[in-house]
């Protein structure tokens, strides 16, 4: 099956920049996948986002979105595709709901009607539903104006959702949004992915978000640095390690050293797992533990890693 985002070696560059914001990067997103862009305020996410979107034209490369070339047919990219921006894109003068309503006539999914009672019963079932699961059923009849930003971001949500896109682009979806909304949203796309095998593309500050993904792709001063699943990721850089300590640290060390059990103390033992379970090497240890910890690397962990390891190869490069 071919992917639902192909990209071949984009390019932007802006006038006047004497580099690119993107630069020369190719990747492809399958079908109902959840892809998670990361990367350092500069890195280039909302650059390819825009490019992606069909809100910003590309230098050079090309790019097809639900197997259609964006340069030649980007209205029909557009009607397979929801966008949540960072930024806020509602009418400040309409209410929440007709915000909505004027996105479901703008795609031809209803005909205009002047009034939220007179439209059919399917978009006020859906427009319900929405709004009941992430909190703000009371709200979607007041005006823009009176709402608080989580609010607002919520509204966004449910107004990219309502054409059923087959592809979500999602820019910072969850900023502003309490740990209860935050999750209710999750647990909603997990839903639409499940249902509608709708493909999530996520741009995020929250890391921990991108640990669920099918691929994490890490752009770094508009190059792709690393890409994979969350697990390659981590093993790219970050090892699993097992923190022990005990009452007789001589013991311990001297066992240790008997078994052949490679360690640093930090001050902990810290002891590199290799592949090897924790469960297996505890059970080799028979000096009495006072303390054990399991470091297993977050995405976060080996984010940071990889940003810091290009950041010193790229000083080095221009040291030289």
């Amino acid at each position: 099956m071919s992917p639902i985002i192909q990209v071949e070696h984009l390019v932007k560059r802006y006038k006047n920049s004497p580099t690119n914001a993107i630069d020369d990067i190719s990747f492809q997103v399958a079908a109902g996948e959840f892809f998670v862009l990361l990367g350092p305020n500069g890195a280039g996410k909302t650059t390819t986002l825009s490019v992606l979107t069909t809100t910003l034209a590309p230098t050079l490369g090309k790019v097809e979105i639900a197997g259609y070339d964006l340069a030649r047919d980007a209205n029909r990219v557009r009607a397979h595709v929801g966008i949540i921006f960072q930024q806020p894109s509602l009418d400040q003068n309409l209410t929440a709901e007709e915000n909505v309503r004027l996105h479901a006539n703008l795609y031809g999914l209803y005909p205009f009607r002047p009034a939220f009672w007179l439209m059919p019963r399917a978009y006020k079932t859906q427009v319900n539903e929405l709004a009941a699961i992430l909190g703000i059923a009371n709200e979607i009849h007041k005006p823009i104006k009176t709402l608080s930003g989580g609010m607002k971001r919520k509204l966004e949500i449910i107004r990219s959702l309502i054409h059923q896109p087959r592809v979500l682009f999602l820019d910072e979806p969850t900023t502003g949004l309490d740990p209860v909304s935050r999750r209710s949203l999750w647990d909603y796309l997990t839903r639409v992915r499940a249902e509608q095998e709708t493909t999530i593309f996520l741009t995020t500050h929250y890391l921990e978000e991108a640990e669920q993904a099918d691929t994490i792709s890490i752009l770094h001063h508009g190059k792709i640095v690393a890409q994979g699943t969350p697990a390659a990721v981590k093993a790219h850089l970050v090892e699993n390690y097992l923190l022990v300590d005990a009452d007789d640290r001589a013991a311990l060390r001297q066992e240790l050293r008997q078994r052949q059990i490679a360690f640093s103390e930090t001050p902990l033992f810290r002891i590199d797992l290799n592949g090897v379970s924790a469960h297996q090497l505890l059970k080799t240890i028979d000096t009495p533990l006072t303390t054990v910890k399991i470091h297993s690397p977050s995405v976060e962990d080996a984010y940071l890693a990889i940003i810091q390891e290009h950041d010193d190869d790229r000083a080095k490069t221009n040291g030289n």
